[in-house]
């Protein structure tokens, strides 16, 4: 028996393998405990492995790599026109084994501890700003109810949280003050914590040189270019940088039908959270070329002049997405085109 396909259906505790030999015939369907998962495939000769890119998938894909098998991870929604009927382990497993060996089937390239570690610096940061936002949104709603206001901005909310306790009995009854006491405490408790995750974000990327690449581009700072760079493993899996555009989420949709091509909006499939960095750089870069009108913002300004700011904004971002990938491909720094009258 000579298996040369396997396909691995993950879980947290049971596993599902399905194998195949060189003629595609099934000659292997076995659930695994997690214990017995490293020595089953140690004791297999060197195959191909099928993994949905999902939860722990590239854990699993580093581990069956240093026994010597090729690992190759599937999106799960390439995965799912391959299963038959059903919703079964086996079933699943199955499909993943026959859809690794497709050949036009496209594959997510495996990540390195040191790039999910980054990008859980960045998951932590998003999830604690979120939160920060949240607790700004209710102090303002809860104090508004009483005609206490401040400006805008996640800045203000320190000065009103002062003049909350600052008040007197009449203006801020005590079952309120006590009541927001709790909320002030939790608000302010984030922020030392964001900001040892970004200086822990600006080590890191000094120390990578795709990232620092990334940062001579217009519009992408430290945050996204540690984005970028450790999202993306390998830029050659992208053939163009209209295809990591689209791989982000940031080009129309197609409905093209007898001959004619009909675009909507942009799709907004891929990486959400490259994709809202993208966008908000390109706002910022917006900002400055209305400032500071010249030839190199004259493009954006000649588009802000005939669309709205926002959609300026995404055409923009699928711009910047389109240069960074020709950084990362091509290895070089950005550089400014040539100013033409």
């Amino acid at each position: 028996m000579k298996i040369t396909t396997i396909g691995f259906d993950l879980a947290k505790h049971v596993f599902q393998i399905h194998g195949v030999d060189e003629s595609g015939t099934p000659v292997l369907r076995k659930r695994l405990r997690r214990a017995e998962v490293l020595p089953f495939f140690a004791g297999t000769d060197p195959c191909l492995v099928g993994i949905e890119a999902c939860a722990t998938a590239h854990h699993w894909a580093r581990e069956l790599t240093k026994l010597g098998h090729t690992v190759k991870l599937i999106p799960p929604a390439y995965v799912k026109p391959y299963v038959r009927r059903g919703k079964t382990d086996a079933a699943d497993a199955e499909a993943i084994c026959e859809a690794v060996a497709r050949p036009s089937m496209r594959f997510v390239p495996m990540k390195s501890a040191d790039q999910q570690a980054v990008l859980m610096l960045h998951r932590t940061r998003a999830l604690l700003v979120r939160q920060r936002t949240m607790l700004a949104n209710a102090l303002r709603a809860h104090l508004a109810e009483f005609g206490i206001i401040v400006a805008q901005g996640v800045g203000r909310v320190g000065a009103l949280i002062d003049r909350i306790f600052g008040r007197s009995e009449e203006e801020l009854p005590p079952l309120a003050r006590n009541a927001l006491k709790p909320l002030a405490t939790q608000f302010l408790q984030p922020q030392p914590q964001i900001k040892a995750l970004e200086a822990d974000l600006l080590a890191w990327h000094r120390t990578n040189e795709e990232s620092r690449r990334l940062e001579t581009i217009p519009g992408i700072g430290v945050l996204t270019a540690t984005a970028i760079a450790a999202t993306v493993t390998d830029p050659s899996h992208f053939r163009s940088g209209r295809e990591f555009s689209a791989w982000v989420g940031l080009t129309p949709r197609q409905n093209s039908s007898g001959g004619k091509d009909r675009l909507g909006h942009v799709s907004k499939m891929g990486d959400g959270y490259l994709r809202s960095l993208l966008f908000v750089g390109a706002m910022a870069v917006i900002r400055f070329a209305r400032n500071k009108a010249s030839l190199r913002t004259a493009w954006i300004n000649s588009l802000l002049a005939r669309k709205p700011a926002r959609l300026v904004a995404v055409a923009l971002a699928n711009k910047m997405a389109r240069i960074a990938w020709a950084v990362l491909a091509r290895q070089e720094t950005y550089r400014a085109p040539a100013i033409t009258a």
